[in-house]
């Protein structure tokens, strides 16, 4: 424990005292860095992680090369586990697979063969079932790693070493990418093109302060193994690359195919990067059922080799552009990658890197490697040389060198006292076979002695000079964009580059289409939709003990709005009604009306459109529709209510009126100028009417100029012209009088 370590003066062993919050602070931040720097960061250099890296180098130590034999995807990982990489093997598989899905890596690093899962989202089969071998890729990643190219370490319990890093001919970080969640940070790096990464790189190589605006002209965007179109304005793309921090618009590539008398469907080939294709035919699939998609029929999945996504519209005469922008906003047909380029740098510390940064840490970490080899092989030369200057000597005195051999029980000190040999020459000429003997050729060991040591002189001018050292890196760089580029195999830009369309995308009301319907609502709280103007006055049939409620003409691109006696407004889509057929559905199931609460109005809603709220108390507001439609089931809350006082009227305006008329459970008339109505969105409202018992039965609108006009019980009209009507008429909030004579009994004036 960390708390019993030996400190000078105090025996091992001892217990301290320590706070527990420093106790927990020194132990999350231990596990903090070990996230960061063991798990979910890439190495700018290789662009691994330590599980990624582990498995190349396994795989490398079971000789799995790109031309060799598959062997078992568990043997991997199994030697992964147990020597290095000492966490699930779930864990370890699951990072294997994505490694070699195509569809996941840009470049795959592990070639699979078996059941790696598919891009409908399909679980690939176990570990015991497929098998795999390294990739060209993975093979010039790992290239030099027996050269003392880079550092071992100890792996867990000591027993074996790893490479802190590979020697990375291949620009992995940026071509493949990675993404990873740590403590307090995060990396989110997309794929690119390597063959445009390569031309980015030997220009860095001749202009080492190279900007971002240049570099972008090589590596314009990412280029996903996906394809798909990327509409990221190119502004965007440079201030992403610029700070190392972004995102990038992707959508689906889709193409027109016509089907004939003015009927076509619509052909997607292509969906965005690390999107499932069955979960988006799914998502597609429900807004078609939830109506929310009504200008779309039917999604059909005709994939076979390559993807193809059929789409097929209502209806002829609906723009694609605008179908398709549609479909943009609802589903994964449009996706945003991020870019957070959070890496470890050359000395293990996260930071996140533009991509200049990046590109030049590739390259000094290759300038390493390749002084680092360079010194190897010299160290091999000087070695060879030695032998070969033995073997010299030995030709030259052979008879006396064999003489020795045969006579002497210890040859190798005598050879070195009589000739001069070093310890390696005398132990190289005495392990030498006899059938060499042959071809000990005194001008072919010179020949090859002269060589090397051109070779010497060669990597050792190379070790003193910076120019040459990028000349053999642009080397190696060109090497790798002819076997990866533009012009290899699987090596051309996937993801095209474009614009996005200038289409508006369509309401939902431009998507439905636009029929007449009765809308019926029975006092009970079901509700149906006829088509057609139904006459309002003709016979409907309701369940038993039930009856008419609401029953008015809308369309089906209207919105409707309840209101209920707890103040909030609830919206309902028209078109989203039950069939008339049927005694409807309970409104219930539509919209999140708590029990105890009930329907004071239901109607159509109009644009711009204006109504007075009002409670049982007599207190109300003006309204303005449009501050009433509510974006969830669970609706607006727009008057304001308590148990005794629950909203109770809503009475639209029509825009020439100027009168409000009050009437309470008393019996009382008042009319008063809509002017002294304040107009709210939410509220309590003011008080309409004054009563010393009851409250508020009904109230209307009206226009002063014509009157007041109530239907009669016989179906006629009574009318109280304005000289009669301006003994009525006051100022809000007052107690009014006894209504005018042959009002209806139930104080209501419809």
């Amino acid at each position: 424990m960390d708390n019993e370590k030996e400190t000078p003066g105090r025996p091992s062993g001892t217990i301290e005292d320590e706070t527990l919050i420093r106790a927990l602070g020194r132990r999350y931040l231990t596990y903090a860095l070990s996230t960061i720097m063991h798990r979910a960061l890439p190495d700018v250099r290789d662009g691994l992680k330590p599980v990624h890296r582990r498995l190349l180098f396994a795989m490398q130590l079971l000789k799995m090369p790109p031309n060799g034999p598959f062997k078992k995807s568990a043997r991997v990982v199994g030697d992964v586990v147990g020597k290095y990489h000492p966490h699930g093997e779930q864990s370890v598989y699951d990072a294997l697979v994505r490694m070699a899905q195509d569809f996941s890596a840009r470049y795959p690093l592990i070639d699979g063969q078996g059941n790696f899962g598919n891009i409908d989202g399909d679980n690939p089969a176990a570990m015991r079932y497929t098998e795999c071998r390294l990739t060209p890729t993975s093979a010039a990643i790992l290239s030099g790693l027996d050269d003392d190219a880079v550092d071992f370490s100890p792996n867990y319990d000591g027993q074996e070493t790893e490479p802190d890093v590979l020697p990375s001919a291949f620009p992995n970080l940026l071509a493949n990418g990675a993404n990873g969640i740590a403590v307090g940070m995060a990396t989110s790096i997309p794929p690119h093109n390597a063959g445009e990464l390569c031309d980015a790189l030997l220009h860095l190589l001749k202009h080492p302060n190279a900007s971002v605006e240049k570099l972008v002209e090589f590596v314009p965007a990412p280029d996903f193994p996906t394809g798909a179109i990327l509409v990221e304005p190119a502004s965007s793309i440079l201030d992403a690359y610029r700070t190392g921090r972004g995102g990038f618009r992707l959508r689906s590539k889709w193409h027109r195919e016509d089907l004939g008398r003015g009927r076509y469907q619509i052909v997607v080939t292509e969906i965005p990067f690390q999107v499932q294709k069955m979960k988006l035919v799914e998502r597609i699939a429900a807004l078609i059922t939830e109506k929310k998609l009504p200008i779309l029929t039917d999604v059909n999945d005709e994939s076979a080799e390559d993807l193809r996504l059929v789409l097929e519209p209502r209806s002829g005469n609906i723009d694609p552009a605008v179908l398709m922008e549609a479909l943009f906003r609802q589903t994964d047909l449009e996706v945003r990658i991020p870019l957070n380029l959070n890496v470890l740098d050359a000395r293990r510390t996260p930071r996140v890197m533009p991509l200049g940064e990046a590109l030049q840490a590739f390259i000094d970490h290759r300038r390493e490697v390749l002084l680092r080899r360079s010194r190897h092989r010299i160290g091999k030369i000087d070695t060879r040389a030695e032998t070969l200057d033995g073997y010299i000597i030995a030709y030259l005195n052979l008879d006396r060198v064999i003489e020795i051999i045969r006579e002497e029980d210890e040859p190798k000190p005598v050879m070195v006292a009589e000739f001069g040999l070093t310890d390696n020459q005398a132990e190289a000429i005495l392990n030498m076979r006899l059938r060499s003997l042959r071809k000990l050729e005194e001008m072919e060991l010179r020949k090859e002695r002269a060589a090397l040591a051109d070779e010497r002189d060669t990597l050792a001018a190379l070790l003193e000079n910076e120019a040459e050292q990028s000349k053999m890196l642009a080397t190696e760089i060109r090497e790798t964009k002819k076997t990866f580029g533009q012009n290899a195999p699987g090596g051309a830009r996937r993801t095209e580059i474009a614009e996005a369309p200038k289409v508006e995308a369509p309401s939902l009301e431009a998507m439905i289409d636009k029929e007449p319907i009765t809308v019926i609502c029975s006092e009970n709280g079901w509700i149906r939709a006829m088509k057609g103007h139904v006459a309002l006055d003709s016979e409907i049939k309701y369940k038993d003990g039930d009856g008419p409620r609401f029953i008015f003409h809308a369309q089906t691109t209207d919105r409707l709005l309840l209101m209920a006696t707890n103040g909030r407004f609830y919206t309902l889509g028209a078109d989203k009604l039950p069939g008339g057929r049927s005694m409807g559905e309970p409104v219930r199931l539509l919209i999140d009306l708590p029990n105890d609460e009930t329907m004071v109005a239901l109607f159509a809603h109009k644009p711009g459109a204006k109504g007075i709220v009002a409670t049982a108390a007599g207190r109300g507001f003006m309204l303005a529709e449009d501050d009433a439609i509510a974006q969830t089931r669970s609706g607006k809350q727009v008057l304001v209510t308590d148990p005794l006082a629950p909203a109770a009227i809503y009475a639209r305006s029509a825009e020439d009126h100027d009168s409000v008329a009050v009437i309470g459970q008393n019996r009382k008339m008042l009319v008063f100028p809509m002017a002294e109505l304040p107009e709210m969105s939410r509220g309590k409202g003011v008080l309409l009417q004054r009563y010393k018992d009851g409250g508020l039965s009904d109230l209307r609108t009206l226009k002063w100029d014509e009157g007041l006009q109530w239907s009669m019980s016989n179906g006629n009209t009574r009318s109280v012209p304005t000289e009669e009507l301006a003994q009525w008429r006051g100022k809000r909030a007052g107690a009014g009088l006894m209504a005018p004579r042959g009002f209806p009994k139930d104080n209501r004036f419809e």
